[in-house]
């Protein structure tokens, strides 16, 4: 530990943590811990989302260039991110730690049309999460991207990561406790799409087959799914038959395509 806090490189970053330290309560707090973290692992993107229940996210800070906000930002936050492993995990009630996409999504997420869409089109290989609860019914997280244009991903980044997250957890309290009631309002007004994946199919397909097909549009394969819903491959195999047929699809991207104009619907209706 002693040599670790000697080295130069040690004062460097202890330099930058407390200018940290000292503007976790300003305005322009998310923006400095960006590019505190870019010096350190050289993510390509960032998103900083607040999560209230299962509402639309809050952004609170992004980097993503105007040409790119259509398929980076707002296409995710008025309907795909309902299917985002992350906003999942923090319904389930991940509230701390840094965590990776593939420790969080389905076995067949890097397979699934939602990855096509939100990752792949985006230049995107991989990112990280880092999950705090700032109030009891707030989690921030700050999703780091990491793509063609960046550095990947490394065990050490990653482990790095995972170290500074009980720091950043603490920074990005002491922000909200300063800064969050400028949001407040705004997250009152965050309308949750939740209605959009309850009713998809309402009406032409059975409750299980509503089921099967939120866990298939989610990423998860036809073994997960039967997992899931402790039922065989076989039936889950016979469900997604009939969910085509219903439906009128003959692929997964045309259900994807489908439940998207569908959560398009329901916004439009709750506007």
């Amino acid at each position: 530990m002693l040599d670790f806090l000697a080295h130069s490189k040690s004062l460097v970053w202890h330099q930058q943590l407390a200018r940290l330290m000292r503007t976790a309560a300003a305005s322009d707090f998310p923006a400095r811990l960006d590019q505190c973290l870019r010096e350190l692992v050289g993510h390509e993107t960032v998103l900083i989302n607040a999560y209230r229940g299962r509402r639309r996210p809050l952004l609170i800070h992004d980097d993503y260039p105007l040409h790119r906000r259509e398929q980076g930002i707002e296409r995710y936050l008025s309907k795909a991110y309902l299917l985002d492993p992350f906003f999942t995990a923090v319904s389930d009630g991940l509230d701390q730690g840094a965590h990776r996409l593939r420790e969080l999504a389905p076995d067949r997420f890097e397979a699934s049309d939602y990855y096509a869409h939100y990752y792949r089109a985006l230049g995107l290989v991989d990112e990280v999460g880092i999950f705090c609860r700032v109030e009891e019914d707030v989690v921030i997280a700050v999703s780091l991207g990491f793509g063609v244009k960046s550095p990947p991903l490394t065990r050490r980044a990653l482990q790095a990561l995972r170290h500074l997250s009980p720091m950043m957890e603490a920074l990005l309290v002491e922000y909200w406790k300063w800064q969050g009631s400028q949001f407040q309002q705004r997250l009152a007004e965050q309308e949750p799409v939740e209605a959009a994946l309850a009713s998809f199919g309402a009406g032409v397909l059975t409750m299980r087959e509503q089921e099967i097909v939120r866990l298939l549009l989610a990423g998860h394969s036809t073994k997960s799914a039967a997992r899931e819903l402790d039922i065989s491959d076989g039936t889950v195999k016979v469900h997604r038959k009939h969910i085509y047929q219903r439906l009128e699809v003959s692929s997964q991207s045309q259900l994807f395509r489908l439940f998207l104009d569908h959560v398009a619907l329901v916004s439009r209706q709750q506007a």
